[in-house]
């Protein structure tokens, strides 16, 4: 008796492990479409705006301007990219998600709309 239960315990834990899907930080935060207004500015006011607004850095991003011509420049882009070798990478706090930055690049590649 004893041996099916635990048989029966092993079966049961077994398709509790096989039936959760695993879900990303990614899959969760993935935006198809991102704006500025809805999902970049947000993100640029959080982790960028506090050292480049103000005059306190070279280049300003607070506005949809700043951030769109920084990005058409490189100089977004290439700071929060990891993989590209410009210099220090920003933020100051630590890289961002490669899924923040791959929706940086969705919304430069669909045309920074605002």
């Amino acid at each position: 008796m004893k041996k099916i239960i635990v048989l029966l315990m092993i079966l049961a834990t077994g398709s509790v492990f096989t039936s959760c899907e695993s879900t990303t930080y990614c899959d969760i935060s993935y935006v198809a479409n991102p704006t500025f207004t809805a999902n970049i500015g947000p993100i640029v006011k959080a982790s960028c705006a506090g050292c480049h607004s103000g005059g306190k850095q070279s280049n300003n991003y607070v506005t949809y301007t700043d951030v769109k011509n920084g990005m058409i420049n490189g100089d977004v882009l290439c700071r929060i990219d990891q993989s590209q070798a410009c210099g220090r990478v920003m933020p100051q706090s630590g890289s961002m998600p490669v899924c923040t930055i791959d929706m940086f690049k969705r919304w430069a590649d669909q045309g920074y709309i605002n």
